[in-house]
């Protein structure tokens, strides 16, 4: 992690703050250097699926991310949180293999691309961006809390508010607040349910408003601050670690590109793209680290030079790597081809 460029003494908390930025914006970083990436293959037509990015949502995704412990908290990313995923750990390779659908990846090339995890470090696999991760995570918290080594350990997930229409998020929501979970619930308003705007999504003023109704703790923060979402993100987690049950945080900011690189959001207004809720996150992390003194210019560009190297190599390798092979394939789930009788095990 790059060091502050500033020799002025302060004191320890301000530089613990600094640095966490600045080990967030690094996630930020990586984040958008290998999206952009995949836009630019799917472009190319190297890509089979959908491609969906997050591009400003990075600091929501990565400020809840590292305030997580990886290997010990459970954590269920969705499609547009890939700042979040290389924050608690994700290799690159393992990524551009997903993607790309290299039978060497942890997926075996056989996710659909987005459908990824590794349950045993505590990343969970998406099933669906509609409200399903919910119940996952409850159940992975119930589970270890049924065994006796819950401690202290808590889970997060992330959703877009549209999936908070959901009979899927309202039912596991509701079941983490009556067994008291510690689970931290970030809601990316990014002010569109694919083409469907906020006003046809939802009536209430907030979205954070709807923690009362389900008697857990809410929060509302401007997404497009990295500092802000480090804040709120460090006091939800802390009070689902310390006993006080689910947390819902839900970030406002505008999604700078369409739905998925299939879509050119002709839906999205000037109006919209006007308002201070579309202020581009990276744009504004990267300004106030040069304003604060913590990096120089020639650290910030040094940084994105190494994320871009590392990502032009970890996709070159992938695209040299064979597809699965379907007639060798066995297509036993993952999780459970040990259980399967006469299966030759890799």
């Amino acid at each position: 992690m790059p060091s502050p460029v500033t020799d002025t003494p302060s004191d320890p908390l301000a530089e613990k703050r600094a640095q966490m930025f600045i080990a967030t914006f690094r996630s930020m970083v990586y984040g958008r250097a290998f999206e952009d990436k995949l836009a630019s293959l799917y472009r190319a037509g190297k890509i089979v699926g959908g491609v969906y990015l997050g591009r400003g949502q990075e600091a929501f995704s990565a400020a809840l991310a590292h305030q997580l412990r990886p290997g010990q908290d459970v954590y269920a990313p969705l499609i547009r949180d890939q700042a979040g995923r290389y924050a608690m750990g994700e290799p690159l390779l393992d990524a551009a293999r997903a993607y790309l659908g290299s039978a060497s990846g942890p997926m075996r090339g056989r996710d659909g691309n987005i459908h990824r995890g590794s349950p045993r470090k505590g990343m969970l696999a998406m099933i669906s961006h509609l409200g399903a991760m919910v119940s996952v995570v409850n159940g992975s918290l119930l589970a270890r809390r049924l065994r006796g080594d819950l401690g202290d350990s808590i889970g997060a997930t992330c959703i877009g508010e549209g999936g908070t229409s959901t009979g899927a998020f309202h039912e596991a929501l509701n079941a983490a607040a009556v067994e008291g979970l510690p689970l931290v619930v970030a809601v990316a308003n990014n002010r569109f349910s694919y083409s469907t705007p906020n006003e046809r999504q939802f009536a209430c003023e907030n979205l954070a408003d709807r923690a009362i109704g389900y008697g857990i703790e809410g929060y509302s923060v401007d997404a497009t601050d990295l500092g802000a979402c480090l804040e709120v993100f460090s006091t939800a987690v802390a009070r689902a670690r310390s006993g006080h049950g689910p947390q819902l945080v839900v970030g406002t900011l505008l999604r700078l590109v369409g739905h998925g690189e299939h879509d050119d959001a002709p839906y999205i207004t000037d109006a919209h793209r006007a308002s201070p809720y579309a202020r581009d996150c990276y744009t504004l992390a990267r300004e106030h680290i040069l304003s604060e003194g913590w990096m120089s210019e020639a650290q910030l560009s040094s940084l994105e030079a190494q994320a871009q190297e590392d990502v032009d190599a970890a996709t070159t390798t992938a695209q040299t790597e064979p597809t699965p092979d379907p007639n060798r394939e066995s297509w036993a789930a993952l999780s459970t081809s040990h259980l399967a009788e006469g299966l030759q095990q890799p």
